[in-house]
């Protein structure tokens, strides 16, 4: 009878063949080449996209000297430090400037916004003055050049504005109106294909049978997807038949620039993956040191880049956030500053063996002092998908942890810049 010898397992606290994070993303960036094709849309249409281009700026913002307030606008040679009275001669409205001349002694009223006249340097507020008839009496000391906003301040012409490779929010988009952009050239949508593998899973609306679960992985990868604005081709449950799977990856290659799956990583009898992209492709199969998700595979099928997750629902999760998201992002040409990490205070205590990093599931929030603070979502365990419903945070716990006493000081990754 042959000795048994265990071999390694995700319950195992270290495993001398596993992938450290930094070495899987370090190996997945080195494989990842930005797309080289771009789309013109209007800037309505382009929110969320990623710039192909710079933006240079065709004028200078402010095209003119304007006034910060509501006020007069005067030479700044003519005020001093006591009052003072000046004639006015008239009056500017923002777009309907004022054209005639202003000599020593004079201003005009001058409203927000309102080109400020050439011999004119300096705007009093209005609440500084007193008026009687078109005489206005100024108080108070005044610096030359107050309140006047100058010709390319914010933005001059030829400058760079937006650089590409930002994926463009809202006050962008408002700051390429400002500038009379109406068009951009973006990146084109990536095309990601994904699927779910094995013969327990059913979608929603079907009937469950003994032994069946719903599949939770596509709709949680959709909505993923969904956020980083991608081109979604949602290939469906693919059962546990080599044939089957194997025709389901090349199509999926044939049609996407990244391929995504969940489950069959593993090393379960069932589990056909490994074998079917043997033969398409050309993909590793990690072992990383973290929890949850210890299972990875990643590489090509024909021209498509493969990520293969695990099948629990907080370890799709987590890997997609960790290692496709970046991934997704460097593909559309993003350049994206590393994710926010915050050190806060733990409310609780927190439970772990050393030998693999950590993202447990946690709640971010302020109590009644005003102090930012976190605290556990409860069980930690890979299969349970409310703890990522429930979270805002990830609390990141290095290899060497082993284990915290309630109000440790933690490092937290915030959903909100994962996303």
């Amino acid at each position: 009878m042959s000795k048994f010898i265990p071999q390694p397992s995700c319950a195992d606290p270290e495993d001398k063949n596993r992938l450290s994070i930094d070495a899987a993303r370090d190996r997945i960036s080195a494989l990842i080449k930005p797309l080289n094709s771009w789309q013109r849309y209007p800037i309505r249409d382009a929110l969320d996209r990623v710039l192909y281009q710079d933006i240079i700026s065709p004028i200078n913002v402010p095209a003119h000297n304007n006034s910060a307030m509501d006020g007069y606008a005067v030479r700044s040679d003519d005020i001093n430090d006591g009052s003072l009275n000046l004639k006015q001669v008239g009056t500017a409205f923002a777009g309907k400037p004022f054209k005639g001349k202003i000599n020593s002694g004079e201003c005009i009223r001058i409203m927000t916004g309102a080109v400020v006249p050439n011999q004119c340097n300096t705007i009093i507020m209005q609440e500084q003055v007193d008026i009687n008839d078109d005489i206005v009496t100024i108080h108070g000391h005044h610096r030359k050049g107050q309140h006047v906003r100058y010709v390319g301040e914010d933005i001059k012409t030829g400058a760079v504005v937006l650089a590409a490779g930002r994926r463009l929010v809202p006050s962008d988009i408002g700051l390429l109106s400002s500038l009379g952009i109406a068009d951009v050239n973006v990146t084109r949508r990536l095309r990601v294909a994904f699927f779910s593998t094995g013969d327990e899973l059913k979608s929603t609306g079907e009937s469950l049978e003994v032994g069946q679960i719903y599949d939770s992985n596509r709709y949680t990868l959709f909505g993923m997807l969904k956020r980083l604005g991608v081109e979604i081709l949602d290939m469906g449950v693919v059962p546990d038949q080599k044939a089957i799977l194997r025709q389901t990856l090349a199509d999926a290659a044939q049609q996407a620039d990244v391929v995504i799956t969940s489950g069959g990583v593993s090393v379960g009898d069932a589990d056909y993956v490994k074998e079917m992209l043997a033969e398409l492709g050309q993909v590793d199969f990690w072992k990383i040191a973290m929890r949850p998700g210890r299972p990875l595979a990643f590489g090509k099928i024909n021209n498509s880049l493969f990520f293969g997750l695990p099948g629990n629902p907080v370890s799709v999760m987590v890997t997609f956030y960790q290692f496709v998201t970046p991934a997704l992002r460097k593909l559309m040409g993003e350049s994206k500053p590393d994710s926010i990490t915050l050190q806060v205070t733990c409310t609780d205590k927190i439970r772990k063996r050393p030998g693999r990093f950590e993202y447990q599931r946690g709640i971010l929030f302020t109590d009644n002092d005003g102090q930012t603070k976190v605290k556990t979502t409860g069980s930690q365990g890979s299969g349970i998908l409310s703890s990522m419903s429930n979270a805002n945070c990830f609390i990141l716990l290095d290899e060497q942890c082993d284990g915290l006493a309630a109000n440790s000081i933690v490092s937290v990754q915030p959903f909100s810049g994962l996303i």
